[in-house]
């Protein structure tokens, strides 16, 4: 059960390898949070995360899962669920693609959709279940400001993200009034290792920003939260301009 403060302590992660939900857990386990289960393909990665936070002092178990294989995500949350409650689900995992390759390969780009949408809307849908059944938790999905109004740069992956978003919130919706909590994480660029070397793009982030917002989020139950919350309002400008406008932003 959640503690006085409405933070979790257990959580499940999906995408147990991510930056973002890395340092998101970390910031739990500093917080009381006392078991986790890092979801994900097995791998020299997710064995490494999961010691990472043993080592804070956290009861961390592995389970195998892969967001493109739908048939799979019954069994394996089914398994995480049947050794007790989940305060928190987190949905973390994503593919950003490249978009100049994607665009010249539909194999490739349908690739970043099933990964990003249809994977995460199986996952949802049987973690809200699970949530359900037991009465109580939250299910946070990261999201991207990406998803808000694609831009030419990236519209495979902004499409991808725009579809989890809409998911999510409708998700929210039919699980308000059940004890479920659904909140929607909308960052900006983070800057991970996989961004290392790019330059800095306008309001970016870092996982452990996110993290924080994240844990104030649950705190509030907010249903949707930006990172840097600045974001919020440059994206409505951004959403409602002009698209003779918006073609010709540097973005």
């Amino acid at each position: 059960m959640k503690d006085a403060f409405g933070l979790p302590q257990s959580l499940l992660v999906l995408g147990g390898t991510s930056e973002i939900a890395l340092a998101t857990a970390r910031r739990l386990v500093a917080r009381r949070a006392r078991t986790v289960w890092l979801a994900g393909r097995p791998s020299p990665a997710l064995e490494e995360a999961a010691g990472s936070l043993r080592a804070l002092g956290a009861d961390v178990r592995t389970v195998a899962f892969d967001a493109l294989d739908p048939e799979s995500h019954e069994t394996a949350l089914g398994k995480v669920f049947a050794e007790g409650d989940i305060d928190l689900v987190l949905l973390a995992f994503g593919v950003p693609g490249d978009q100049a390759h994607d665009e010249r390969d539909p194999v490739r780009a349908v690739r970043v959709a099933q990964t990003n949408y249809t994977g995460a809307v199986s996952a949802g849908l049987v973690a809200a279940r699970a949530l359900q059944a037991q009465g109580h938790g939250s299910l946070v999905v990261l999201s991207s400001v990406a998803g808000e109004r694609p831009r030419r740069a990236d519209f495979i992956y902004g499409s991808s993200k725009a579809g989890l978003d809409a998911f999510a919130h409708g998700l929210g919706d039919a699980l308000h009034g059940t004890g479920v909590h659904v909140m929607v994480v909308r960052p900006g660029t983070v800057r991970t290792a996989r961004t290392a070397g790019r330059a800095a793009a306008p309001l970016d982030t870092t996982p452990g920003a996110v993290a924080a917002a994240i844990e104030l989020g649950l705190r509030r139950r907010s249903e949707t939260v930006w990172v840097p919350g600045l974001l919020r309002p440059v994206m409505s400008a951004l959403r409602h301009a002009p698209r003779s406008l918006y073609r010709r932003l540097p973005l």
